[in-house]
C-alpha cells in the first residue's frame, strides 16, 4: 500500500500539494515498473543533515538529500532527509526557483530508490535526465 509521509524536523513544513506529489511520484515509480510502499520525507536544516551524514554515512559535509533505502524487489520504500537550507542555496546557485529545486530533490530521492545513482562516471548525467523527465511529467500534468 502506497503511503507518503511528510515530516518537518526543526524547520517549517514546505508548501507542497501532498496529493499531487503522491500521484506524481506514483506515476514516476510506475513508469519504472515498480510500486510505491512507504516513503518518508523528513525536511530539516543543514545542521540536522550534517549530523545524519556523519552518523550514518561517516561523511563530514552538507548535502541536499540523504536517502535510506528499504525497498524490496518490486516495491520502493525509504526515508529521505532533505535539507531545506541546501535546497535554497542550490536554487540560487543553479538559477532555479526554490519550489522547482525542492521538487527536483524530492524526485531525486525516489530515483535513488529506483536504483539510479549519481556518483560514478556518467551517472550524474543519467540522474539529471531522469529528474528532467520526471519534472516534465509533473509540469505537463501527465499522471
Amino acid at each position: 500500500m502506497a503511503k507518503i509521509v511528510f515530516e518537518a524536523d526543526g524547520v517549517e513544513m514546505p508548501a507542497l500539494d501532498r496529493e499531487m506529489v503522491g500521484r506524481w511520484l506514483a506515476a514516476v515509480v510506475g513508469g519504472m515498473g515498480k510500486t510505491v510502499g512507504t516513503l518518508t520525507y523528513i525536511f530539516c536544516n543543514d545542521e540536522k543533515i550534517l549530523q545524519v551524514n556523519k552518523e550514518f554515512l561517516k561523511h563530514d559535509y552538507y548535502t541536499d538529500i540523504i536517502t535510506f533505502d528499504y525497498s524490496t524487489r518490486r516495491r520502493i520504500a525509504g526515508d529521505m532527509f532533505i535539507s531545506l537550507d541546501t535546497v535554497r542555496t542550490n536554487a540560487e546557485l543553479f538559477g532555479r526557483t526554490y519550489d522547482d529545486e525542492l521538487r527536483r530533490v524530492v524526485v531525486h530521492g525516489v530515483l535513488h530508490l529506483l536504483g539510479i545513482n549519481d556518483k560514478g562516471p556518467g551517472e550524474r548525467e543519467v540522474m539529471e535526465q531522469h529528474e528532467n523527465e520526471a519534472l516534465a511529467m509533473l509540469y505537463g500534468g501527465s499522471f
